[in-house]
């Protein structure tokens, strides 16, 4: 291949990706109802962490660090709310300044092993000063906040729009590898949390042949041009 072939399939290459959605996480609403649970996720083939055995993960494909008093169960004024119809054990997390209130490290990192393309939880009464920063291979991608979730973001501990299954989904071929939960008030609370592995985007092998198509067709027009 010679270096004019070369140099137009990477222009050809480069202009797709300019093309391509700039957003790398693309974010909707809804799950399926769960008795005692809240929501799951209704994504196919989504792995669940649910805490029910009052524990999270600290090893295997996904591991979660500093967890501490951080699994509740039941709700606790000025400190916890179990998300709405929610009887089990759940995720809370606080204002690292909040003194006796479960879960004030302020912060807690998810990590994966394997790239995720989809990452979903059930959060409950949702707040301004909730966040969820989206890294993939140490960038941040996106940071979501209470706001981007709820159209009142007001902590309700029963309304139907402050507590919600929120699905995250990968977009133009990013993927995601870990997630770091914030918050800057009391509290954040979350549930069943779901995630699924990466697989190889179509939209890039579809590229990777479009390239290939192109090389293989300017092959075919130098050798018609000799032959002339």
């Amino acid at each position: 291949m010679n270096a004019k072939i070369v140099s137009l399939v990477l222009t050809t290459a480069a202009l797709f990706a300019a093309a391509a959605p700039a957003e790398a996480v693309h974010l909707t609403i809804g799950g399926t109802q769960v008795a005692n649970e809240g929501f799951r996720s209704s994504v196919a083939g989504a792995r669940t962490i649910t805490f029910n055995d009052g524990t999270a993960p600290t090893s295997g494909p996904v591991t979660y660090s500093g967890i501490t008093d951080h699994i509740v169960q039941g709700s606790r004024a000025s400190h916890h709310a179990s998300p709405a119809g929610n009887t089990s054990r759940y995720l809370t997390l606080s204002t690292q300044t909040a003194r006796g209130v479960a879960g004030n490290t302020g912060s807690l990192t998810i990590n994966f092993r394997n790239a995720i393309s989809y990452f979903g939880l059930y959060w409950g009464s949702v707040d301004t000063y909730n966040f969820l920063d989206i890294f993939s291979g140490g960038k941040l991608i996106r940071t979501i906040s209470g706001r981007d979730v709820s159209t009142t973001a007001r902590g309700s501990w029963t309304g139907a729009s402050d507590n919600v299954y929120v699905n995250l989904f990968a977009t133009n071929g990013q993927n995601f590898d870990k997630i770091v939960m914030r918050s800057t008030g009391i509290a954040f609370e979350t549930d069943n949390h779901a995630y699924v592995e990466a697989v190889p985007e179509p939209l890039t092998l579809g590229g990777s042949a479009l390239a290939l198509g192109l090389v293989l067709r300017l092959r075919k027009q130098q050798k018609a041009a000799k032959q002339a």
